[in-house]
């Protein structure tokens, strides 16, 4: 994790995407924005780039590869797993078997999105301050 380092974003629903785009933006960060649709493409992008994102932020529900996919392969990757990258997932999809199957990839929060914008913009905003202020594996 490196403060300074892009969020990587991996949500389908450009809605979603904006909104959310929308709240980083208005907490002023210095990070820029990785998007993507799918998890593949994330994947794809976290095994060449030479970054050190901050963090990221997943749907679970994808076209192509799902968020829990992802993050399974995410583990299995000797590489990706020593970069540390706190995994969040905000996501419309919550039960509680989704909830268990995501903490037994061992994701770093689970969150259901927050239906209004105001309310959105205050969990994002909880969940970079949290992991700005942690003590971190790339960051000691």
């Amino acid at each position: 994790m490196s403060l300074k380092g892009p969020i990587v974003l991996v949500d389908d629903d450009e809605d979603d995407q904006y909104l959310i785009e929308l709240s980083l933006k208005s907490l002023q960060l210095p990070n820029e924005l990785r998007l993507f649709g799918n998890g593949l493409d994330a994947l794809t992008y976290l095994q060449t780039t030479q970054e050190q994102p901050f963090i990221i932020l997943c749907d679970v529900n994808m076209p192509i590869m799902n968020g829990i996919e992802l993050r399974r392969q995410i583990n299995e990757d000797e590489y990706l797993r020593k970069k540390s990258i706190p995994f969040i997932f905000l996501t419309t999809a919550s039960n509680a078997q989704l909830v268990q199957e995501a903490y037994d990839t061992m994701v770093q929060g689970f969150f259901r999105k927050a239906p209004d914008f105001a309310g959105l913009e205050k969990q994002i905003k909880c969940i970079i301050e949290y992991w700005q202020a942690c003590l971190h594996p790339n960051k000691v």
